[in-house]
C-alpha cells in the first residue's frame, strides 16, 4: 500500500507531479513520509521540515501518524500582502 500526498505550487514543479503515491505503509509518521519523499526525483531539495497539512489541518509536529485514509499535502512557502 501507498500513501497519497499532494503538492502544490513550486512543490508540484519540484515533483513534476500534484500527486505522488510514497510506498509507506499506513499508520506512519510526518517524518517517514518526508523522509521517503527525499528519495524521489527532486526530493532532495525540501526544505527540513517542510510544512504539512493532514487533512486539511497544519501538523507541527513530525511524528504525527497519518491513518490509511488522511489526506497530505506539502505546503511551500507562501507569501501575500
Amino acid at each position: 500500500m501507498s500513501v497519497p500526498v499532494l503538492f502544490f505550487a513550486s512543490y508540484a514543479d519540484l515533483f513534476g507531479s500534484r500527486r505522488l503515491m510514497v510506498p509507506l505503509e499506513p499508520p506512519c509518521t510526518i517524518a517517514e513520509i518526508v523522509q521517503a519523499l527525499r528519495l524521489f526525483p527532486g526530493g532532495e531539495r525540501l526544505p527540513g521540515r517542510p510544512l504539512v497539512a493532514v487533512n486539511q489541518v497544519w501538523m507541527l509536529d513530525q511524528q504525527a501518524v497519518v491513518q490509511p485514509d488522511d489526506e497530505v499535502a506539502i505546503i511551500p512557502p507562501v507569501a501575500g500582502g
